[in-house]
């Protein structure tokens, strides 16, 4: 039996941060970063929660790639501040810290309930606000922890793309990039099924459509509002498909290397479309097709498709080698080990549509070098 779960409530459009004002809850736990509240982000959310009749508190310590140590003082705080209502605003980051503080203050004391969880992502990237994983990092052990449980996917989702006007090109750049390793992964996961394919579909042609334009102009809120879209979609696909090697490895690069994850994918994706080229045979060239891409064969169609998404890095200035993101030789060899371990070891992997050994992952690791 195949099974697709949506549970997370979308709000999305124009104005849609006004459905914050009908909210129900007492008071709220704001999860989010220090560049929120400077460029006033965070007032904007508290003055919605006030014509509400919500009261809040601000917890602001979220870092990139949240740490177990912020994830645990943000526990403590917020069984201590009583919220009934946790709201993330930010990144990736701040959604991740978010959703794992949630998570651990219910595992404490669940006779308090489950707060309700309402999302605000300000990047087009990561598409956690309707997935049931958040990613925290182990800083001792230099590497990144998916965590996956139901109780994490958010009860709302807010998706209003005046908050992602103030991202750089960079950022939009590789969280753009990670919303199409999303969904390309889940497109050919082991578990993937109809309802994840017309998601992630539409997650791909909406990336090579409208990625560009938020890149070249911040200021295309019609770009802006279907990249979110787009990352949501992706989201959703995955979130039921799972994913696969790109992000088993983008993972152990961030966590021993700090390399930004969308950036990690956007390197590796190339890569792992080879890795898997044989195993998925037509599944590539399907979206090859659906991009109006060379495609009269099999192998056509892959080739077509990794080209193109060489061709999106490049016009973002993304490299396309591990060593061009900093990392020195003697580094990557002293490590490669310990990353080709992490990733086998990681959620990812088992549902990549290639199972891969320990001597495929290095492998792997090496060409991308």
């Amino acid at each position: 039996m195949t099974q697709f779960n949506g549970r997370t409530q979308i709000c999305y459009g124009e104005n849609a941060i006004n459905t914050l004002e009908k909210l129900t809850g007492r008071h709220a736990f704001i999860v989010t970063d220090p560049f929120m509240v400077k460029i006033g982000f965070a007032d904007r959310i508290i003055s919605g929660l006030e014509r509400a009749n919500i009261s809040s508190c601000v917890y602001d310590k979220v870092e990139p790639d949240p740490s177990l140590e912020t994830v645990r003082e943000g526990t403590v705080k917020l069984l201590a501040d009583g919220a009934d209502l946790i709201i993330a605003l930010g990144g990736g980051s701040a959604i991740d810290a978010a959703k794992a503080i949630m998570y651990f203050a219910y595992k404490a004391d669940p006779a308090k309930g489950k707060p309700q969880l309402v999302v605000i992502p300000t990047t087009s990237g990561t598409g956690s606000e309707v997935t049931a994983v958040t990613v925290v990092t182990d800083t001792e052990q230099q590497m990144k922890i998916p965590l996956m449980d139901p109780l994490l996917i958010p009860d709302m989702a807010v998706l209003d793309a005046r908050f992602t006007r103030s991202v750089p090109p960079s950022v939009t750049a590789t969280t753009g990039m990670d919303v199409l390793t999303h969904a390309l992964e889940a497109f050919v996961s082991t578990p993937a099924n109809a309802f994840t394919d017309l998601y992630a579909v539409h997650a791909i042609k909406y990336v090579f459509r409208y990625l560009l334009r938020c890149y070249r102009n911040g200021d295309d809120m019609e770009a802006r509002q279907n990249m979110l879209l787009a990352s949501c979609m992706a989201g959703m696909a995955f979130n039921n498909s799972g994913l696969g090697v790109a992000h088993s490895i983008a993972h152990t690069l961030g966590g021993l290397f700090h390399i930004p994850h969308g950036k990690a994918n956007a390197v590796l994706l190339p890569y792992v479309i080879r890795f898997n080229s044989f195993d998925v045979r037509d599944r590539y060239r399907t979206i090859a097709k659906k991009l109006e891409l060379p495609c009269e064969t099999v192998e056509q169609g892959n080739e077509s498709l990794i080209e193109a998404v060489r061709w999106l890095n490049s016009q973002m200035g993304i490299p396309n080698r591990i060593r061009d993101l900093g990392i020195k030789e003697d580094d990557f060899q002293t490590s490669l080990e310990t990353m080709a371990r992490h990733a086998m070891d990681d959620a990812c992997t088992p549902t990549n549509p290639r199972r891969p050994s320990l001597r495929d992952i290095r492998q792997l690791l090496r060409k991308a070098y």
